[in-house]
């Protein structure tokens, strides 16, 4: 299959459907997680879309996950998708461990060689966090209960540093007091999967993101009135919109192609992940930069919808690797290998991936 089928998008349209005027205070008030919208999602198979059906999950892929990804990026609703199934879950899976039940919400935190990790997502809403950390020179992976004494947890309020405090995305800070029990250790690829998966999950939901973006761009032209037209009339406008809708679209056609590779070969390319985050970081620039200009003042406080989507799409364009270090991966493995090979994705030569904790 090379795409999902349609029933299933709108299945989760409509779940995930809503007023976005009643989520206008995530930037103030910050994200909680909707307990109630993630047993209704689990009832129908969402939570646990990736794990295998004989482990009591739907056996799905890359393309229904991203999916999922998407739409609740583009209707502002964010539950711990991507950290729960795709990372977490998956990890435990990996490590031999896998959870009773995989639609329990889980998060992950990736300890530094300091024993801090920092902004953990959806830290202390969820009932467990899931270790990945470097021990002895070995890979291990620990399942500790939320909240545990054995680390101390402190919201990160810095607006300056903290990817998510903008956003309103839930995000904390764990500092190790001492080693949990259980800790299972894995291959040292472990840690390149983790980073790839992670990069990816965050590239689809980026183009969910600028996907509204740019629908709240052609809908506010359309009805904005100046000088007795619509503002859609004139002509700097029209580029301003134009600019965003394709920018939106090459992050889109990049990212859906990463996907498409990773559904049919049962693998992720770390050029076609690395390419898919370049273009979807590129486009966050232009289009909330254009988003911004086409709607004036108004976008910019806190009674306008394009915050949702724009703030979001800013931080998670910054987790597992950031721009630069994505553009730098594909600049280093072109260096040191065919341009043909990288361009068909033949090339075994490429550089270390982007992240900490090696």
């Amino acid at each position: 299959m090379t795409t999902v089928d349609p029933e299933l998008r709108d299945v989760l349209r409509e779940v995930l459907a809503g007023d976005l005027h009643d989520r206008l205070d995530q930037t103030t008030g910050g994200v909680a997680f909707d307990a109630e919208l993630w047993e209704r999602l689990s009832r129908l198979g969402f939570t646990a879309l990736t794990a295998p059906e004989q482990q009591g999950g739907s056996g799905a892929g890359w393309l229904e996950a991203a999916a999922l990804l998407s739409e609740s990026a583009a209707a502002a609703r964010h539950l711990p998708f991507a950290e729960s199934d795709l990372l977490a879950h998956w990890l435990l899976r990996t490590a031999g461990s896998p959870a009773d039940d995989p639609a329990t919400p889980l998060t992950l935190a990736i300890v530094e060689p300091d024993g801090t990790a920092r902004a953990v997502p959806w830290l202390d809403q969820v009932p467990a966090v899931l270790l990945f950390r470097r021990p002895n020179g070995t890979y291990a992976v620990a399942e500790t209960p939320s909240p545990t004494p054995d680390y101390s947890r402190n919201p990160v309020p810095d607006y300056g540093s903290n990817p998510g405090a903008r956003s309103g995305l839930p995000r904390g800070e764990m500092r190790e007091v001492e080693e949990p029990p259980g800790v299972v250790e894995v291959g040292a690829g472990v840690l390149d999967e983790l980073v790839l998966r992670g990069a990816l999950a965050r590239a689809v939901q980026v183009v969910g993101a600028l996907d509204a973006v740019v629908r709240l761009c052609v809908e506010h032209s359309r009805t904005r009135v100046q000088f007795g037209r619509p503002i859609a009339k004139f002509q700097a406008v029209q580029h301003l919109v134009a600019d965003a809708a394709a920018e939106a679209a090459l992050a889109r056609a990049a990212v859906d192609a990463a996907v498409l590779d990773a559904a049919e070969t049962g693998a992720l390319s770390a050029v076609k992940v690395a390419a898919a985050r370049s273009c979807a970081g590129h486009a966050v620039s232009v289009v909330v930069r254009n988003a911004h200009q086409v709607h004036g003042a108004i976008g910019t406080t806190q009674e306008h919808p394009l915050q949702l989507f724009t703030l979001p799409a800013l931080d998670w364009r910054g987790e597992f690797g950031t721009t630069r270090d994505w553009d730098r991966f594909l600049g280093e493995t072109t260096r040191t290998s065919s341009l043909w090979d990288v361009v068909l994705g033949g090339s075994a030569d490429t550089p270390a991936l982007p992240g900490g904790h090696r």
